[in-house]
């Protein structure tokens, strides 16, 4: 797989993909904010299940490319499927020149969207007493799960929050509901919940349920289409680019 030193090479984004409609609405809100911010750019959605289309797909007709992992931090997906897909397509057209760029997160941008979707929720960002549930969809990579507690260390490091814990929707523990009535024991004033999440779906959908149930007393939005997840895809980018370049 050669390099791709072209600042205009489309950009690929690969979700994991879901059965549920809102979650590819979701994907596309966030590509057309891309589309918006930089007129005459290629960009297209890519899934790795559940949805058309594939990243061979994708990139069908293309003869070069950038590709992003539309996901929020490295695991599986990211070091594995991702590469296996692109090499697939790459097998398929010799002359695709493709790069593959780094996972979304961890980057500071991330932590401005879920502030921002804390503050739509009427959250006081900062408030000593309020303590932070954040929470990811979870995976069975230590290293992934690992990320989001560093996430929320830095977080708290520079926020005078209550506190800002993490928790997992799956495959890990503490679970949200745990961990909202671990903090609502430990005294924490009010307990609200920030979803490390990029679309709105089955995790989703659970962890407000149980949270709210557990007594938190918000729960915020999942990431989406904000306008700093556009920023962090054009960034993204324009580094893959960079990187190629570079080793070119």
């Amino acid at each position: 797989m050669t390099t791709v030193p072209h600042t205009g090479a489309p950009l690929i984004a690969v979700a994991h993909g879901s059965r549920d409609p809102r979650a590819t609405a979701t994907v596309e809100a966030l590509l057309n904010g891309v589309r918006r911010a930089r007129p005459g750019l290629d960009v297209r959605a890519a899934y790795l299940d559940h949805a058309p289309p594939s990243l061979p797909q994708a990139l069908s007709g293309l003869d070069e490319a950038v590709v992003l992992p539309l996901l929020l931090t490295a695991a599986y997906h990211s070091r594995v499927d991702i590469p296996a897909a692109l090499q697939e397509a790459t097998g398929r057209t010799p002359r695709l020149r493709a790069v593959c760029g780094p996972t979304l997160g961890p980057h500071p941008l991330l932590v401005r969207a879920l502030e921002r979707r804390l503050a739509e929720a009427g959250v006081e960002i900062g408030d000593p007493d309020t303590a932070v549930v954040l929470v990811s969809a979870g995976s069975s990579d230590r290293r992934a799960n690992a990320t989001i507690a560093a996430v929320a260390r830095e977080w708290a490091r520079t926020r005078p929050w209550w506190s800002v814990t993490p928790a997992y929707a799956s495959a890990a523990a503490p679970t949200p509901r745990d961990e909202v009535v671990r903090l609502t024991r430990a005294g924490a004033p009010k307990v609200v919940v920030a979803p490390y999440l990029l679309a709105p779906g089955y995790f989703a959908d659970r962890v407000e349920r149980d949270a709210l149930a557990a007594g938190a007393h918000a729960v915020a939005g999942v990431l989406g289409p904000a306008p700093e997840l556009v920023a962090l895809l054009l960034e993204r980018h324009a580094q893959a680019v960079r990187a190629a370049s570079e080793a070119a």
